[in-house]
């Protein structure tokens, strides 16, 4: 196992003198110091007076806010003011804030993902996307955040469960960092993660399997029959409802993530936020050999469209997400069903 610390890791990165490559060591080492910070005060559980305690308030997409939530974005955006950041965009707040004009970065984040668990003690975590500024950033800052995911300069995420993580990409690899208490820095746990093709175990919330599309319902009824089904091997079943965990999940240990979108109010274009959840997922799951999608459409070849928009994810083993989509564009070419929709489902009656 290397020892390198993420000091090290990104004064490598560095060195070559990019000025963006600078800028983006800076931002992520601004990063790291407040998500200790974070994670101190999360660690302080229902002891905590900002831990599980309701806001009284709503994010821009109408979840309810949580004085954690809050507290969290707060924060960021102070330690992004310190960093070459121009717009700070985040999941708590409805139109980016504009930082410094002059530099060349945009940071998405959701300061906080997976905080309907923050009082059941499940890991959860903050997510971001590093982009570079276009346009001008005081009069148009859709220009900066409606670039497609392919533009990231680099993303990652913090983990904040029995190990203070950070899953980091800049575009070349996916890297894990563990929090070392005895150095008192991030050290390199996994250095280039690979996601193996062949998954052996799906994530999905199958309470909504009346509400799914039939081609999500058949995949996952695939799945279920194990070696005696047409898949000829046995799936576990997984759902964390932490998006952080789901993702570091299947980072180290492989499979398949959906949260495809249903047939509930609110739900036909999926529940993910593409320019603070999907995207940067997407891109840290690709630089792992992974692939990410809507269902059908490379997630990171999508155009945002709105700040808070939403779409369905599906990500994990590249073969195994390429299939998902097979069920969805062409089901009579799946080669273990003849016909595909000739079965019923085990969950129907």
């Amino acid at each position: 196992m290397t020892t390198a610390t993420l000091d090290a890791f990104l004064g490598s990165y560095a060195g070559s003198g990019d000025p963006l490559h600078v800028a983006v060591s800076s931002v992520v080492r601004q990063l790291s110091l407040t998500a200790f910070k974070v994670r101190n005060i999360i660690n302080q559980g229902a002891l905590g007076k900002a831990f599980a305690n309701s806001h009284g308030s709503k994010n821009p997409d109408g979840d309810a806010q949580k004085d954690l939530d809050v507290l969290a974005d707060d924060m960021f955006l102070e330690a992004m003011r310190q960093a070459p950041v121009a717009l700070y965009g985040s999941e708590e707040l409805e139109h980016p804030a504009l930082l410094d004009p002059r530099a060349p970065l945009a940071l998405a984040i959701d300061p906080l993902d997976g905080s309907s668990n923050i009082d059941t003690n499940v890991s959860i975590g903050t997510i971001f996307s590093i982009l570079p500024v276009v346009g001008q950033p005081d009069s148009e800052p859709g220009a900066t955040f409606f670039q497609k995911g392919e533009r990231q300069l680099a993303a990652g995420f913090f983990i904040y469960g029995p190990q203070l993580a950070l899953v980091l990409t800049l575009g070349s690899g996916t890297h894990v960092f563990v929090f070392s208490t005895r150095l008192g820095t991030f050290v390199q746990a996994y250095e280039s993660i690979v996601i193996t093709d062949r998954a052996h175990e799906f994530a999905i919330n199958a309470a909504n399997y009346r509400h799914w599309d039939e081609a999500v319902r058949l995949y996952v009824d695939d799945c279920l029959k194990g070696t005696e089904g047409p898949r000829e091997r046995d799936f576990n079943m997984r759902w964390i409802a932490s998006l952080v965990a789901e993702a570091y999940r299947v980072l180290v240990r492989s499979g398949v993530f959906l949260y495809p979108g249903d047939k509930r109010k609110g739900y036909g274009e999926g529940r993910i936020r593409l320019i603070y959840e999907a995207n940067p997922i997407a891109f840290l799951i690709e630089q792992a050999g992974g692939g990410a999608t809507d269902t059908v459409n490379r997630i990171l070849d999508l155009t945002p469209k709105s700040m808070h928009q939403r779409v369905p994810l599906i990500f994990g083993s590249a073969r195994e997400v390429a299939r998902i989509g097979r069920y969805h564009t062409e089901p009579s070419n799946i080669g273990e069903r003849a016909p595909l929709f000739s079965n019923r489902g085990l969950f129907r009656a």
